[in-house]
């Protein structure tokens, strides 16, 4: 294989793995657990791991490590699988950690046979009493010293359900004064009780994450096991499993990197659960989410989400990444990729009293490598923004004010007349006319004026509804629940765009002029025309 350049240390190991002749192909995995869907955190993980089996024309495998059954769902196992092939990655096999329990039933057995684990009736509290802290060694418990014969058949009886939930544990017997309290005599199995999706009531015993981890990458034989930062003090138990369960090649290595950390960005998902059944979000795929789905439904583009996985890197130290970050890169790909149009989203009429029917065509990104355009037609009847008319306009003003001229975009200068209130003051209409010659080529174009709006034409645009967001999370630290933006989501129900709208199908993003980038809805069409803000038009990383 011809030798890829690195780009961190991870390719760096790899590469000299290869160098050395230590393997010659390079396998990875995504192992996520089925009890919540993905978010943007585990985006890294995924450009990570599939982003070396592209590098390397290696492998990766799709894991689902769906030992605990009691908070897992399939609903999660078909999420994850939609999130991945939406950011264009496939797997080479899709397994499950189920898919071996017989084997690691048989893996502990021979541990119990080599004296190495032993069945524990301390429960999980005695446990953790018993563990010492950093300065302190822990207490063997009473079971340590149970013989081989009893070991088997007390951990044949857990597995018969012979005992209550939480009433024996299996252990690994290793060193209860170990510097690492990961050494300290870890639990390998525990009995629960929980319908499995796959395996049904086979078992009520399952193996702890630390056991069937190491195993499960040791069949598949994964070459690097990539894990985040906090399985750093876990790999010298994921190499004692792997060993003592007969796997001495020196493969899978586990290695580890820094998890992604965004400001304003909920990165658990027992948290992001948590607003799910509080009813503070709609749903995992609400646009406000950070999980993938929910990105996807904002409108973000997967490429946009690689782009920005890869220009945070890799690393070993731990660190927090401003969201405007993530959205620059967004804000970056659909100013390339996204259509302009002009869109109202409290609109106002406006009347052009010399007005006639036309129609002119206008650029649809000026930024497009392939330039296109669209058809807008203009009438006396059309709709402008109420922000864009003030009566009494406050400093430094620049759209249409009494007296005043502005710019319609792609169309006529007009100059105001007059305008009409409602009962409470509040303006319904304005009163225009526009001024000859200034569209963009004629005679008249280059006559001053201090600002440009969008318009839409009343006869033929399209009602919209418009949802726009905030971040879910306030600014700064403390208490989760006290965190929780207010009114994070605001809807416009009574918003005008230009008529080639009707034509857009789901997901199709356009910049609203003026206003910001949006996504259609996913069952945008047969008259149900919705919008997602997916960001605004101003970058403020780096500011």
């Amino acid at each position: 294989m011809e030798e890829v350049k690195s780009v961190n240390f991870i390719e760096e190991i790899i590469n000299n793995d290869l160098l050395e002749g230590k393997t010659s192909e390079i396998i990875t995995r995504f192992p996520p657990e089925p009890n919540g869907y993905l978010h943007i955190g585990h985006a890294k993980s995924l450009c990570i791991n599939f982003g070396i089996k592209e590098k390397y024309n290696g492998k990766c495998n799709l894991r689902y490590d769906d030992t605990n059954p009691s908070k897992e769902d399939i609903e999660y196992v078909n999420s994850i699988k939609e999130d991945i092939k939406w950011l264009g990655f496939e797997w080479d096999q899709e397994l499950y950690a189920s898919d071996y329990f017989d084997q690691m039933y048989d893996y502990a057995v021979s541990l119990i046979k080599k004296g190495l684990a032993y069945v524990c009736d301390y429960s999980a509290e005695q446990i953790a009493a018993t563990r010492g802290d950093l300065h302190t060694p822990g207490q063997e418990s009473p079971s340590r010293n149970r013989s081989i014969e009893e070991n088997l058949k007390l951990f044949e009886e857990m597995k018969e359900g012979k005992y209550a939930d939480g009433e024996k544990v299996l252990r690994a017997k290793i060193d209860m004064a170990s510097p690492n309290m990961n050494m300290r005599d870890p639990v390998i199995y525990r009995i629960l009780r929980a319908t499995h999706e796959r395996t049904g009531d086979k078992w009520c015993i399952y193996p702890m994450y630390d056991f069937a981890h190491p195993l499960e990458d040791a069949i598949e034989g994964i070459t690097h096991s990539i894990c985040t930062l906090e399985f750093e003090d876990h790999r010298p138990l994921y190499d004692w499993v792997k060993i003592n369960c007969g796997f001495t090649t020196g493969y899978p290595r586990q290695i580890e990197f820094a998890r992604l950390g965004m400001k304003r960005t909920i990165m658990s998902k027992r948290y992001l659960k948590k607003l799910v059944d509080t009813g503070v979000v709609s749903g995992w795929s609400d646009p406000r989410m950070p999980t993938l789905s929910g990105m996807k439904e904002r409108g973000y583009p997967p490429q946009a989400i690689r782009a920005f996985c890869e220009a945070i890197g890799v690393s070993k130290a731990n660190s927090e990444v401003d969201v405007a970050y993530l959205e620059h890169f967004v804000r970056d790909y659909l100013n390339i990729n996204a259509n302009r149009v002009m869109v109202v989203k409290d609109p106002i009429k406006l009347t052009i009293l010399n007005a006639e029917d036309e129609e002119y065509e206008i650029e649809n990104n000026p930024n497009a490598e392939e330039k296109t355009t669209r058809k807008v037609t203009f009438s006396k009847n059309l709709y402008i923004d109420r922000d864009d008319f003030a009566v009494v306009p406050p400093p430094k003003y620049k759209r249409l004010t009494v007296g005043g001229t502005v710019r319609l975009k792609g169309s006529y200068i007009i100059e105001y007349v007059s305008h009409v209130c409602d009962e409470e003051g509040k303006v319904v209409e304005v009163m225009c006319n526009y001024i000859p010659k200034t569209i963009s080529g004629q005679e008249n174009a280059n006559m001053k004026v201090k600002g440009v709006i969008q318009w839409v034409n009343a006869k033929d645009c399209v009602d919209l509804v418009i949802n726009d967001y905030d971040y879910l999370l306030l600014d700064g630290e403390g208490d989760f629940d006290k965190r929780i933006t207010p009114n994070s989501h605001i809807v416009y129900n009574n918003a005008k765009g230009e008529a080639c709208l009707k034509d857009a199908k789901p997901y199709d993003r356009f910049q609203f002029m003026r206003i910001g980038y949006y996504s259609a809805v996913k069952d945008y069409g047969n008259g149900k025309y919705e919008f997602n803000e997916i960001t605004g038009l101003k970058d403020s990383y780096g500011k």
